[in-house]
């Protein structure tokens, strides 16, 4: 596949949001929890019980992006027109499938919500240091992001999910492209927060494979659909 035109940039206001917000909750250290998260019952899985609130932040935001970037996969197994776009949808599939169930269980472990926390808990963003368009509680407008859903890079509308799935052909091919490169870069933004200001050495690991591998996924997309790098 070739030629297709540049996807949407992403959001850089959305990306500061997360970003200064992690950093914000990087002040209280947290800790505990059991160090064996729960599984099929088979293999013991040992994690360290270090952490802090960028790192359950972290955690909790990646669970429900992976799982749309899973959703948007599922959608082009089936209805993507290149093989190239296909198998790279199930190797997006197959990899973050693994993540989520990884990071669901560190959340156990720490004896952590496994859901997104309120605004108060994420120590919303002063008005003044929110990027252009932001609502006063640090939340972006509700027609930028899922009802509900707090502030994260890359992640798509029900709009834009409804667009990705009525599309056919070549058109759908284009277009999750287009998509999947903008959330791939929505991801790496959250991984590079972690990086900076997480302290739990499991969920940095994952922080630095998720930049690793989406980086190189992004490559790939951009030559697919004939973007330059």
């Amino acid at each position: 596949m070739r030629h297709y035109t540049r996807g949407s940039a992403v959001l850089v206001g959305v990306a500061l949001t997360v970003t200064v917000a992690l950093t914000a909750c990087s002040d209280t250290a947290s800790g505990g929890g059991s160090p064996t998260a729960p599984n099929n019952g088979s293999v013991s899985v040992s994690v360290n019980p270090t952490f802090n609130n960028v790192d359950a932040v972290f955690v909790r935001m990646m669970i429900p992006h992976h799982e749309q970037a899973v959703e948007m996969a599922a959608l082009a197994e089936t209805k993507a027109t290149d093989p190239d776009v296909k198998q790279l949808a199930a190797k997006i599939s197959t990899g973050q499938k693994a993540e989520i169930a990884t990071m669901k269980g560190w959340l156990v472990a720490w004896g952590q919500p496994t859901t997104m926390p309120s605004c108060p808990e994420m120590h919303c963003m002063p008005s003044n240091m929110m990027p252009h368009g932001a609502s006063p509680n640090g939340m972006m407008p509700s027609g930028m992001m899922p009802s509900g859903m707090p502030t994260m890079p890359g992640m798509m509308s029900s709009a834009d999910m409804a667009k990705l799935k009525a599309a056919t052909g070549t058109d759908f091919d284009k277009l999750f492209l287009q998509m999947m490169i903008v959330h791939h870069q929505g991801a790496v933004t959250m991984a590079q927060a972690e990086l900076a200001h997480g302290t739990n050495p499991d969920a940095k690991a994952l922080a630095g494979r998720i930049v690793k591998t989406q980086q190189a996924e992004i490559a790939a997309m951009r030559q697919m659909a004939g973007q330059s790098q």
